[in-house]
């Protein structure tokens, strides 16, 4: 066991010292608050060249479509290697780990074999965080999306254009928010020399809602042929919106509650139990 530890840590740090430089600038501009392991990702990233890893199962397609929706078309192939890397990494460190304890305490090879089945099924589960990150992701442009309508319908009916009622809507956001900040590349993309319709019909790609498709759809119409109605299409489009919302937040209410009878029920059983239990013992000493 200790020499299967040693081993491991000697070739760990082997391929460390081999891969910190070639790949540093693959992960400066990671969040360590997402990648706590941000540091050890080149172990990863080495060993998946390394093996000439292909990405082409269909486990990395759905991935890919994921951190395409997530992170941009463009970072999509960035994130899923990442992605792949960091589990790597957390695989590695997390069986050593289990090896040492293994080792100090003494335990037996059963207690090994259940950790090591633990620690892949933790390693599996940066699939199951990154859908908890869409799911918020959705939900924050669901919920933010008929406040920002609202004042680009109210900024048209001033007299401004969409794209400046846009831009100055954006602007003056100062939270942070999925919407908001994919309501901000569209102002980049025009400002990097993007055509308006191309940028606009991107942000409906990427936020894949029905209420977002159909304002991009307008507002594109609107830019091709002009419509001297778009102010009132607005106020109505928004009015659809807030409805929509109120219907999200209220199944959000319904769900909460539902998920909160459970550990009702638990805490009720553990308290009968602790209740109980004295007057079962003292009927079975009789």
């Amino acid at each position: 066991m200790l020499l299967l530890i040693v081993l491991l840590i000697i070739l760990t740090t082997i391929i460390f010292a081999i891969s910190k430089n070639t790949y540093e600038k693959a992960i400066c501009t990671l969040d360590k608050k997402d990648y706590p392991l941000k540091k050890l990702i080149p172990i990863g990233l080495y060993i998946l060249d390394f093996l000439n890893y292909k990405y082409l199962t269909g486990h990395d397609r759905k991935l890919l479509m994921k951190f395409s929706e997530l992170k941009g078309a463009k970072n999509s192939w960035y994130f899923l290697k990442i992605h792949w890397a960091n589990r790597i990494v957390l695989f590695i460190t997390g069986l050593i780990l289990v090896l040492a304890i293994s080792l100090i305490t003494n335990t037996d090879m059963v207690y090994c074999f259940f950790s090591v089945c633990f620690l892949v099924a933790i390693v599996a589960s940066g699939d199951w965080e990154l859908e908890k990150q869409l799911k918020k992701r959705n939900l924050s442009i669901k919920l933010d999306f008929p406040e920002f309508l609202n004042k680009v319908a109210v900024l048209v009916n001033a007299g401004l254009t969409v794209y400046k009622a846009w831009e100055k809507t954006v602007k003056e956001n100062r939270r942070p928010s999925y919407f908001y900040r994919e309501a901000e590349i569209v102002i980049k993309e025009v400002e990097a020399g993007k055509s308006e319709i191309k940028a606009y019909e991107d942000f409906a790609r990427r936020c894949r809602t029905v209420e977002i498709a159909r304002f991009v759809t307008i507002i594109i119409q609107n830019i091709r042929k002009g419509n001297a109605e778009l102010s009132s299409i607005l106020r109505v489009l928004s009015a659809e919106s807030w409805e929509m919302r109120k219907n999200t937040a209220k199944k959000l209410g319904e769900e909460a509650s539902t998920k909160m009878v459970l550990p009702m029920i638990i805490m009720f059983i553990a308290v009968v139990l602790i209740v109980s239990t004295p007057a079962i013992l003292s009927i079975i000493k009789m």
